[in-house]
Order: structure tokens, then sequence, then C-alpha cells
């Protein structure tokens, strides 16, 4: 394949970067100052999403989803710039959750890109908290207690990832160990354990947390309590949704503080409502939920979310508009962060260097992606 180049500006440094790729890799990368360079977009890694449930009305757990719905994800979430993803797979019974797991293998196997763009799965629940509040939309009759050998059964399917888990149930240290011992990541959510039970669970190989500040009672201790635990152990990298309903930007700002460069990043939490005009939906993720004018996904008859309608771009926008984060600091919450989370992703995945993926995207001051190029083909962004 013919050595292509790409052109933009360095974000953090506001150097101008040439970038060489050929055969889905880049090949080399030269940095030079340029006084001139603000003229340029922001050239950056491909965005890296590590919790998607859906998206543009495909969904990874509807009963009737097969491979062409994860090859149909891929696609349209490349097009936005989002070039590496992780299926997310609900609480459910057994059955429903392997099915979801063989429909991921099955479009893995079938398509190198689709392979390239997913490195594993993200199993969210199903144990975690069976209590309102925590549990959020999760199906209340599939919850149950923390069972490391379904575990082992979903990974001889496809690559599992990342488990969410609630660390109340009885003996979960010992099962957290001997899910972390499989190279699964175990990160904590959905909860309603108190402090004590959290530091147990990280102390015992729990690492990352999903949607932190999300996925937990409304009303909980001033302290200490389950937030602030997780924030204050740099042991634990955190999940957070941007979309402008999930947290606060205040929130956001402090969490972001709190975990230090290196110990956030966001994710879309999208279901298969995002891309939809508002209205009232069925949907495997909340049953009937209601999307309104202003993109908050919530069930219906009630102030819980449904999760979100808003991609990961959106959220990369909304940090760098409602908080101090600049744009660089912002870029590496969707790019090297998550990619650093994810269990099976591509050597140098979220980032610009020699050997790394060919996914890259030019991007505005603002946030928003204006090109995508990914695995050495240029890609026009149709939905900015």
């Amino acid at each position: 394949m013919t050595r292509q180049s790409i052109k933009g500006r360095d974000a953090s440094r506001g150097d101008v970067l040439t970038v060489h790729f050929e055969d889905g890799y880049i090949a080399a990368v030269e940095r030079k100052h340029d006084p001139n360079a603000s003229d340029l977009p922001v050239l950056a890694s491909g965005f890296v999403d590590a919790q998607v449930n859906g998206y543009m009305g495909m969904d990874v757990n509807a009963p009737d989803a097969d491979s062409t719905v994860i090859e149909g994800i891929t696609g349209e979430l490349a097009r936005i710039g989002v070039t590496t993803w992780v299926p997310t797979i609900i609480t459910a019974s057994e059955e429903a959750i392997s099915h979801a797991l063989r429909c991921v293998e099955k479009a893995r196997n079938a398509d190198a890109r689709v392979r390239d763009a997913i490195p594993c799965v993200h199993v969210e629940g199903p144990f975690i908290s069976d209590h309102d509040g925590a549990r959020g939309v999760h199906d209340a009759s599939q919850v149950r207690a923390i069972d490391p050998e379904e575990v082992r059964r979903w990974a001889a399917i496809t690559r599992i990832g990342v488990v969410t888990v609630s660390p109340h149930w009885p003996d979960t240290p010992r099962a957290i160990e001997e899910i972390c011992s499989m190279g699964i990541r175990v990160s904590i959510g959905h909860t309603h354990a108190g402090a004590a039970e959290v530091l147990s669970a990280i102390d015992a190989g729990a690492s990352l947390s999903t949607h932190l500040g999300n996925g937990i009672a409304a009303m909980i201790p001033r302290h200490p309590n389950a937030i602030w635990t997780q924030l204050a152990d740099d042991r634990v990298t955190c999940g957070l949704i941007a979309d402008g309903h999930h947290l606060p930007p205040e929130t956001i700002e402090v969490m972001l503080r709190a975990k230090g460069p290196r110990g956030a990043f966001l994710v879309s939490d999208t279901t298969a409502i995002a891309g939809n005009a508002p209205g009232r939906y069925e949907t495997p993720v909340g049953g009937s939920v209601d999307l309104d004018e202003h993109g908050r996904l919530s069930y219906v008859g009630t102030e819980l979310l449904a999760g979100a309608a808003a991609s990961l771009p959106d959220g990369l926008r909304n940090v760098v508009r409602s908080t101090s984060v600049s744009l660089g600091q912002a870029l590496k919450l969707v790019t090297e962060n998550p990619a650093r989370s994810l269990p099976g992703a591509r050597p140098g995945l979220g980032t610009l260097q020699p050997g790394a993926p060919a996914d890259m995207v030019l991007v505005s001051d603002s946030g928003a992606v204006l090109e995508v190029i990914r695995s050495s083909a240029r890609m026009e962004n149709i939905r900015p």
C-alpha cells in the first residue's frame, strides 16, 4: 500500500504534526514549530468509546440482534470519529448475554475492520445492586450474585475485557480476584455498597469505575461513601458520562481534578436511541424511554436516566465548552486514557506514534470532528 500523510496541529503544544501511515499503521511522525499553525485543524488519534449499548437504531442488547448490528454500529461510529468501541451488554439472563456475545464474535471473525475496532466486550451486570436507584433501569429479575464461573463461560465465547460489579455481594473480594485472574478488568458500578466494601473490592483487584457518579442512589451519606472512595484511590480509573445530563459540569470538573490527567476517561453509554428525534421509544436498555428535546433519555414516568443519547464526540465538546479542561487534555480523555483501560487493545491505540493504528481525526478548536482517517482510508465526516 502506498504511504500516505496527513498534517494537523498538536492540541497541547501547538506544533505542526505530519503523520505518515501505510498498511493501517503509523509509520513516522514529524513535528515542527510553525507560528502559523493556528490555521490548521487539530490532529488526534481516533476516539475510543469504552461503553456503547447501541447507536442509530441498532441495539447490542436486542433479542433479535445479529452480527450485522455490530458491523453497522462499527461503521456508523467510525463516521463520527469513534474508531474503537466496546460493545456493552447489560443485565440479562445468561442465555441473552451469551447470544449478544456470539453476535460480537461472529462480526469480529467476519470483518477485520470490526475486529480492529472492537478489542473486547464490557458486561455491565448482572452482578450489580438489586436496590432501586443504584440498579438504574437494569432488569431487577435478572440481577444475581457475582459468579466467576459464569464469567468464565462468557470468556469462552469472545474476549471479555470488563465486568461491572457491585461489591456488596458476599465473598466479593474472592470473586473479584478470580475474575481478574482471567485477564479481565473488574469495574465498580451500579452499587449500594459502602465505602469499606468498595475499598475491599479495590484491594482485591477492581481497577475501574463504571460511569462514576451515576448508577448510585440519589441520596447517599455525605461521607464516607462509594464515590469519595473511588475518587480518592489512584488504583481506580473512572469512566464519566459527559452528555450534560448524567453529571453537571462542576461535578465533572472536580472529578477530573481528583483523578488527575491519567485517572479518568469519557464514555458515551449510548443506546440505540442515540441519533434519533425526540419521542418515546421501546428499548432493551430501560424498556419504555423518553428522549426529550435536550437529549435527555429517561425511563418513562421517572427521573431515572436510561443510558444516553449523546455520542462520545458530543461529550468531548461538552467538556471543552463547559469546564476549564483544555482541548489537549480533553482529547486524552477520549483517546489515550480509555485505550489504556482496555484488555486486548492494539499496541499504541489512542496515540500518534510509530506503530500505532492509523486511526485519526481532525478536529476544530471546539472539539468538533471535521474528518476521519480509519485504517488508511480517508473518510468524510457527515455528522459533525
